[in-house]
């Protein structure tokens, strides 16, 4: 039997899932893995302002978390690419809510004037 740690986690559900998303970059982790995998360059590429040991870190509390899969090739260079689990998949509901509600918002602040620039 594999090692594990057992881990508390909050009564609340949607505090559970913010436990596991919360972070900014581990959100647009997921809204770049959910089109298919991705290596790490394009991941943070994409990105765009994350330093490389954030990202890191993000990526590997995500794999703990069961999130994503790491699949590192014996390669010079090396080559490492992170695709999401089913587990990681499964929160595509979430993340179109966040879309929606979003472009909605944006919507509504561009049509108040209250947007001055797209970044």
């Amino acid at each position: 039997m594999e090692d594990r740690e057992i881990k508390m986690l909050p009564a609340c559900p949607v505090e559970t899932t913010l436990t596991l998303i919360s972070d900014k970059w581990k959100v647009l982790i997921l809204r770049d893995l959910m089109t298919g995998t991705k290596r790490f360059g394009e991941l943070k590429k994409s990105i765009g302002h994350v330093s490389q040991k954030v990202l890191t870190t993000q990526l590997r509390q995500m794999e703990a978390s069961g999130l994503l899969s790491r699949k590192v090739y014996a390669e010079v260079p090396p080559r490492v690419e992170y695709t999401l689990t089913e587990l990681g998949c499964s929160l595509k509901p979430v993340m179109d809510a966040m879309w929606e509600w979003g472009a909605g918002y944006q919507k509504r602040q561009k049509a108040e004037g209250l947007v001055l620039t797209d970044y």
